[in-house]
């Protein structure tokens, strides 16, 4: 098999790297300016709508003539002129399957995961969102500047594929959020029989798809020409979609990252994945596969265009179907925007690597053991940063930080393994490097394994309370199974003595124990991940249900005795790591802190001056929120963390079977091997941004140290002037609203032994907002609630947490 690219470099497992020099099948000096073209015009675009020099009402009128005028031209243009003799059919077909595989794939996890009330309509979106790509606007200017000069006939592909997933795949996506739609409803039975009907004239309405059908017919019916009076309407029409197209796409994105919570960000992140690598590489195999042809330069070219093709961004027509069933708008439109410019380094690193005429295999292995040995060394400061900063908050000993440490070790390991690998494969002493080898082989597959381990142990203490022996097996299973793979290799692989990269150095055994080390850890973390998913939707009909009797509880203004602080207590100290156990498993909640109006021993009230009653570190609501924004930030973390490494996993996967199948590997593989060890070594950025600025350790005591310096010159000076939007919010709220907001929602809950305060929660303005009309849905609730403490009109109780849609308590300033 030839190099992937037809180009100079190839690589093989059992031999040495070998040149040979073929000319490139692509153009790469009008990439960068073809680049800089879109998104400078995408730049304009965002910056009129920043600026307001065009608002979201005008932006729709220019989104109109782009989608229903300009580009059904191009699209009509483009069907009749299209030559299909020049096809290659096999590279469609490619496309296509690859589409239908990760659409497949994304649906039935979507399934899997989601909670029943909305699981129809976000694996109808979510697939959507993973295979419609922005082809016409962004795409196409950048296939023309790699293929214009080599290869023209691929642009052609650009509009065959297109509409084919447009009419393919869309309409099912369009059929699932109609049956949410249906679920939705009281009556049923009458929109049962309307589905179908609804989802094929909604196809039909479209008019991308109804262009592409009167293109094909004309194609035929004009043979291939069309007519001299009508030709230079449509050029005109035509030739408006590309810059008007960019413009609106960076309309569109004005504000689209403000609606980017923490509960979206692992659903965006999966996303993303989806479309930016795991579409690319299908999409590359897909047509490896089907396409047989004896030209072996075309072919590459052709699996290299697949793969560029991949990483095309999501199109900002889903976030208008978003809208439209009103379904996940923060997820898609923060995604859209991410994936976005996201796919233009990606574009542009393996473009350039695909058109390099020559290069020397040795010097690009070094080039990549450099970058190995460069993020080692800033990753290892990281790491011991962050555990330094774990012992020092003894958070080593509770879980599942007991395992995050192993997991830390690992890297830190692994790390400094391979600045000895780069210092001892210079040298020819054999047991220096088989000593170096096995530290950095134990503590790789460690790291490998720990992701997987850390997912599956924060799903037994959701199960059971008392894990008794399993943290033990967990960390035998971290070390012990890395260890005898490890032996393994020692015993039985054959060492290459033209090895310069960790990875090769026992060939292809080597490879195969990755491979299975990999996919082990693959499938126990992104199981574990889905069992914590299903448990968590099923845990919060629960905790709904607990909420409503604890409500009814409430309004009968139950009395709490000065003994609860014991409940609070129980979370400080040693006692403290039990918190996210608590939180993991279905605990009952801890009774609300109300104050009857009929007790004999009146508490003092310190409405309006919470300020001065929570400074004291014992104040019970305060604790009750720490409490709860620790558990959450322990489980949100740990589940980021493994979700991330998870994806990385997913990469050394994939470099791993390339290297099984393929005996010879181009330059795509290079991207791919350089991305792997950036994962591998520079795992300590992400461990550090984590865990390694703990908020009690190192931000509170700075945030207290910076109140304490500053604190007072701050007060001596003027208010800053706000912004117009929260000024006018917290304007009409003072003034409408806020006087029966605080008659509804807030209550007097005890704050210590003797005081007691004029409080709400979060969750509770987030509903009353709603209730209102003052927000449509929780997340405008939230942003409302935002601009309302940024105007002061309230504040947490400690003025130390935002304003959230959670149990969080507020206040309404004086």
């Amino acid at each position: 098999m030839e190099p992937a690219d037809g180009s100079s470099l190839s690589f093989s497992v059992e031999g040495s790297p070998s040149p040979a020099p073929v000319p490139s099948t692509m153009s790469i000096d009008r990439l960068l300016p073809a680049l800089l073209e879109c998104f400078g015009i995408i730049l304009c675009g965002y910056i009129a709508g920043r600026a307001n020099i065009i608002t979201s009402t005008q932006a729709k009128g220019l989104g109109n003539f782009v989608s229903k005028f300009a580009l059904p031209a191009l699209l009509f243009k483009n069907m009749v002129l299209l030559d299909f003799g020049n096809v290659i059919w096999p590279f469609l077909w490619g496309i296509l399957v690859a589409k239908v595989s990760v659409f497949c794939i994304v649906c039935v996890l979507t399934f899997i995961v989601s909670s029943p009330d909305s699981r129809y309509s976000k694996a109808g979106l979510f697939s959507i969102f993973a295979t419609q790509s922005n082809d016409f606007a962004l795409g196409y200017p950048i296939v023309e500047a790699l293929y214009q000069s080599t290869y023209p006939e691929y642009l052609q592909y650009i509009y065959l594929v297109a509409p084919v997933s447009l009419m393919l795949l869309n309409p099912i996506g369009f059929a699932l959020c109609e049956i949410q739609k249906f679920k939705n409803q009281e009556n049923q039975q009458q929109r049962k029989l309307l589905i179908v009907g609804h989802v094929v004239l909604q196809v039909l309405k479209n008019p991308i798809v109804f262009m592409v059908i009167v293109g094909i017919i004309a194609h035929f019916a004009l043979h291939q020409r069309i007519p001299a009076f009508m030709a230079e309407f449509i050029d005109g029409l035509a030739n408006s979609f590309g810059g008007a197209a960019l413009f609106y796409l960076g309309l569109t994105m004005v504000g689209q990252l403000r609606r980017l919570t923490r509960s979206t960000v692992v659903t965006l992140i999966l996303l993303i994945t989806a479309k930016l690598l795991i579409m690319p590489l299908i999409c590359k195999d897909m047509v490896d596969l089907l396409d047989t042809t004896n030209n072996t330069t075309n072919h590459s070219s052709l699996s290299d265009f697949a793969f560029l093709y991949g990483v095309f961004p999501t199109a900002p027509s889903v976030a208008i179907y978003a809208v439209y069933y009103n379904t996940e708008l923060e997820v898609v439109t923060s995604g859209m925007v991410i994936s976005t410019f996201l796919s233009a380094p990606i574009m542009y690193v393996s473009a350039w690597l695909l058109t390099i005429h020559l290069m020397d295999p040795h010097c690009l292995m070094n080039s990549l053991e450099t970058v190995s040995f460069n993020m080692s060394i800033v990753s290892l400061v990281a790491l011991l940063w962050t555990v330094a900063v774990m012992f020092l908050s003894k958070k080593f000993k509770r879980l599942p930080h007991m395992f995050t440490v192993n997991l830390f070790l690992a890297q830190l390991l692994s790390c400094f393994g391979m600045i000895l690998w780069n210092f001892m494969v210079k040298e020819d002493n054999f047991i220096a490097q088989i000593f170096t080898f096995t530290l950095l082989s134990v503590s790789l597959y460690s790291s490998f394994m720990w992701p997987g381990l850390i997912a599956l142990s924060i799903v037994l203490m959701k199960k059971y309370e008392d894990l008794r022996g399993a943290p033990g097996a967990l960390v035998i299973a971290g070390w012990g199974i890395p260890s005898l793979v490890t032996s393994i290799l020692l015993i039985f692989g054959e060492k290459r003595s033209d090895a310069i990269d960790s990875s090769f150095f026992y060939g292809k055994l080597q490879i195969i124990c990755t491979t299975v080390v990999v996919s082990f850890s693959i499938l126990l973390g992104g199981g574990s991940l889905v069992c914590l998913s299903r448990g968590s939707w099923g845990q919060d009909e629960q905790n709904q249900e607990r909420n409503v009797s604890s409500e009814a509880a409430q309004d009968q203004a139950t009395v709490v005795e000065p003994d609860t602080r014991t409940l609070i207590e129980a979370g400080n100290g040693e006692g403290e790591g039990e918190c996210l156990r608590c939180a993991c498993a279905a605990a009952t909640p801890m009774p609300d802190m109300i104050i009857s109006t009929n007790m004999n021993n009146t508490p003092t009230s310190c409405s309006g001056q919470c300020e001065n009653c929570c400074e004291s570190k014992d104040c019970l609501l305060a604790q009750m929120d720490e409490l709860q924004q620790v558990a959450d930030r322990q489980v949100v973390r740990h589940v980021l963390l493994c979700l991330l490494l998870i994806v990385f996993l997913l990469a050394n996967f994939s470099s791993s079977l390339w290297l099984l199948y393929n005996h010879l590997h181009g330059r795509l593989y290079l991207e791919l091997q350089f991305f792997c060890a950036i994962a591998n070594y520079g795992q300590g950025f992400i461990s550090f941004a984590l865990f390694g600025l703990d908020k009690h350790f190192i931000l509170l005591p700075l945030k207290r140290l910076y109140s304490r310096w500053f604190g007072k010159k701050k007060k001596e000076e003027p208010e800053p002037d706000l912004p117009d939007d929260i000024r006018m919010t917290c304007l009409q709220f003072t003034k409408y609203h806020k006087q029966q907001c605080f008659h509804d929602i807030v209550k007097k809950r005890r704050c210590g032994v003797r005081t007691m305060l004029d409080c709400f929660r979060g969750c509770e303005l987030v509903d009353w907002l709603q209730q209102v009309g003052l927000a449509q849905d929780r997340g405008e609730a939230v942003l409302y609630g935002t601009r309302l403490q940024q105007g002061r009109v309230l504040q947490h109780i400690k003025q130390e947490y935002s304003f959230e849609d959670s149990q969080l308590h507020y206040y309404f300033t004086t």
